[in-house]
């Protein structure tokens, strides 16, 4: 098969395409990589989530890796993607391999990788990666293992220090507690929120974040209860992404025990999803501009928003506002990041619930975005349906659905040739002032309202999303969408 790496990463089906030989060619490859970039001394952090089988998956790739004489932090239980992340800084490592598929459903893993400064690698670097594995897979024998894979069994590589195992919670915490107040000199800044009085109901989604919420803040006056927070690999009943039609239960127990919020982490805990105290859930859009208005107005903070073309446009709205740039780019936070660290950008984001901050890696944190979200409650005393109507006297309400299809490779062809070949002039009966291209076909229209059309880089799916003033404009938007894009019958 073709190892090819999407917006972040690359997966597969378990046992079908994602196999211990493919993992092993896959670590392999980086290792070139490593060694073509004169990085090798610098050594790799390798972690993994809670999905089937994540932690041999991982000790395959350590192996390989240490085959090659790499250095190798081994995480010792199923961590959160933006600790292992932060943990390349900690450790002044050259990177991290992240076994995980994230959001995708329980018969996936993934392979995400990470570059010295914690970020999801770019294009080049993904480039070369494929690279190598493309020229490791047409040295393949049938049923066996490449002789260019070089492994050292994982006892042996423990033996010769050339392994170690780490806990990497402990360095992650305490750079929180500077995150969250840095003129704190105690750094004691966690501390301080566990005293407020908050009832808080998290969802791990059975995922890498399950146990991390609870471990920082209860302790003090908070109230800390969690859910879905064993490990299951079947993610049973949902899929492990924090939008609301996964969030049904979490919503009933926000009602039902009367709770101020409740957060909810994917399975990889990079992203993250809001309920408020009413049992709706805020959708990415409406989170994202509420942390910029956080860090703008509450802690007054400025610099620049970057955002990806599928974020909202209340941010536009925001920054003008507070006087500071916006600066868009295509979908995946491998675009994000790169804009990120060159602007020293304030917040980075995109539509899916994965924000990036200043001062930490150039990466998205579903934990500190949780964090930050409960201390703009605290330090304005609103709920969370407070806040939203706080943002919305700034910027005018704004709505927002997505429709995700599953798409085949073949019907992926014909749908780009048929959108390419004609555009609407009017939507909904609103005329289409202009279209980008860009990443998919994004129709901009003359009130302000957005639709776009475009195939996801990490599924087989094509999603259809769109913004507007009014709930109705949405739906009727992502039914001429789906017209458009010729897909009948689909919810």
């Amino acid at each position: 098969m073709s190892i090819k790496f999407g917006t972040d990463g690359w997966r597969g089906i378990i046992a079908e395409d994602f196999t211990f030989d493919n993992v092993r060619i896959c670590a392999q490859g980086i290792a070139h990589y490593l060694k073509q970039s004169g990085l090798t001394s610098k050594g790799l952090v390798i972690g993994y989530d809670t999905r089937f089988a994540s932690e041999d998956f991982a000790a395959t790739a350590a192996e390989v890796i240490a085959g090659n004489d790499i250095k190798i932090h081994l995480c010792l239980k199923p961590t959160p993607t933006p600790v292992i992340s932060y943990t390349v800084l900690a450790t002044k490592s050259a990177g991290a391999i992240i076994i995980t598929a994230s959001h995708n459903p329980g018969l996936w893993n993934g392979i995400k990788y990470r570059t010295q400064d914690g970020a999801s690698a770019p294009g080049e670097v993904t480039s070369e990666i494929e690279e190598n594995i493309a020229a490791l897979s047409t040295r393949l024998k049938p049923r066996t293992t490449s002789p260019s894979v070089k492994r050292l069994p994982l006892e042996k590589a423990l033996k010769r220090g050339v392994v170690d195992y780490l806990d990497p919670s402990s360095a992650y915490f305490k750079h929180l507690n500077q995150l969250i107040n840095p003129e704190s000199s105690s750094g004691q800044a966690i501390e301080e929120l566990r005293q407020h009085r908050l009832k808080i109901i998290i969802d791990s989604m059975y995922g890498a974040g399950a146990g991390y919420f609870k471990m920082l803040l209860q302790g003090g006056n908070m109230e800390v209860s969690e859910i879905n927070a064993e490990r299951n690999p079947l993610f049973p009943g949902i899929q492990p992404e924090p939008i609301a039609r996964n969030l049904a239960r979490l919503s009933r127990l926000v009602v039902e025990q009367k709770a101020d919020v409740g957060l909810a982490t994917d399975g990889d805990a990079d992203r993250i999803g809001i309920i408020d105290e009413k049992g709706n859930f805020l959708n990415q859009h409406q989170i994202f501009a509420l942390l910029c208005l956080y860090l703008l107005e509450i802690r007054g903070e400025r610099g620049a928003i970057i955002k990806t073309l599928t974020s909202t446009n209340m941010l536009f709205s925001l920054a003008k506002i507070f006087g500071v740039p916006v600066y868009e780019t295509l979908v995946g936070f491998r675009y994000v990041a790169p804009l990120m660290l060159q602007k020293n950008a304030l917040i980075g984001g995109e539509e899916s619930g994965g924000y990036g901050f200043r001062g930490h890696i150039p990466e998205r944190d579903g934990i500190l975005a949780g964090l930050y979200f409960l201390d703009f409650m605290l330090k304005t005393g609103k709920t969370p349906s407070q806040l939203l109507d706080y943002l919305y006297s700034k910027v005018g309400p704004h709505y927002y659905d997505r429709v995700d299809v599953p798409i085949s490779a073949s019907r992926r062809e014909k749908l780009v040739s048929r959108l390419a070949s004609a555009f609407p002039n009017a939507i909904i009966g609103v005329k289409v002032t202009s279209v980008d291209t860009t990443d998919g076909f994004r129709f901009l229209l003359a009130d302000d309202s957005w639709l776009l059309i475009r195939l996801s880089g990490t599924e087989p799916l094509l999603r259809i999303y769109a913004e507007a003033e009014s709930e109705e404009k949405v739906k009727k938007l992502l039914t001429e969408g789906k017209m458009l894009a010729n897909i009948k019958n689909q919810t």
